[in-house]
C-alpha cells in the first residue's frame, strides 16, 4: 500500500522521514534528534527544516505511516479470520514486537492529533471497532489491554518464567465472556 502520508511530502522530506524511521528502529526515540538525523543525510540539520517545520512535524510524519501500516494489518487480520478480536490483537501485538520503538513513539506520548495526516488514526482505529460490533467501549478496553500487555512484554516487566501466549489468550477470551456487567466503582 502506498503511504497517503508520506505522498503528500516532497521527495526530500520523505527521504528524511524514511531515515528518520531507520534511526529510531535502530536506537530508540531519544535517539531521533535533528542533529543526529541531519548526520545520517550528510547534511546540516538546518537543512531538515526546509522540509519539515519541526521535529514534531517529523515524528507526526512517522506516526501517521505506523497508523497506516497498522491500518492494513488489523484490516488484513480482521477479515481473514472466524475470531477477529483475537486475530485483531495478535496483529497488534506482532506490530509492536516487530517494530518497537515506532510502537513507543506512536504510544508513550501524548497524541498531536492535528499534526498527523487526516483520517490514519480512525482507519487504525476502524477494524477494531468492525470486530466489536461498532462498541466504542469494548474496542478501548481491548485496545487498553493489548496495549498494557505489549508495553509490559516490550519493557521486559513479566517475570521471567511467565507464559505470554497463555496470559494474552485468556485476556482476550475474557473479552468473549458472557456479556454481563462487571460491577466496579472508582
Amino acid at each position: 500500500m502506498a503511504s497517503r502520508a508520506l505522498s503528500r511530502l516532497t521527495p526530500r522530506a520523505r527521504e528524511i522521514v524514511q531515515t528518520a524511521r531507520q534511526l529510531l528502529e535502530r536506537e530508540g526515540p531519544d535517539a531521533l534528534s535533528m542533529r543526529r538525523l541531519a548526520t545520517q543525510l550528510g547534511i546540516r540539520a538546518s537543512s531538515i527544516y526546509e522540509h519539515l517545520r519541526d521535529k514534531q512535524a517529523l515524528e507526526a510524519a512517522l506516526i501517521s505511516v505506523g497508523f497506516e501500516e497498522q491500518a492494513e494489518q488489523f484490516t488484513q487480520a480482521v477479515h481473514r479470520s472466524d475470531t477477529p478480536i483475537a486475530a485483531l490483537t495478535a496483529a497488534y501485538r506482532d506490530f509492536a514486537r516487530r517494530q518497537p520503538n515506532l510502537y513507543r513513539l506512536m504510544t508513550e506520548r501524548p497524541l498531536r492529533r492535528d499534526l498527523l495526516t487526516s483520517g490514519v488514526e480512525e482507519a487504525a482505529a476502524m477494524p477494531l471497532l468492525e470486530a466489536t460490533g461498532g462498541d466504542r467501549e469494548r474496542a478501548r478496553a481491548i485496545w487498553a489491554f493489548a496495549h498494557g500487555m505489549v508495553i509490559l512484554e516490550l519493557n521486559q516487566r513479566f517475570p521471567p518464567d511467565a507464559d505470554l501466549d497463555t496470559a494474552w489468550r485468556k485476556g482476550i477470551d475474557a473479552f468473549h465472556g458472557t456479556g454481563g456487567a462487571v460491577k466496579f466503582s472508582v
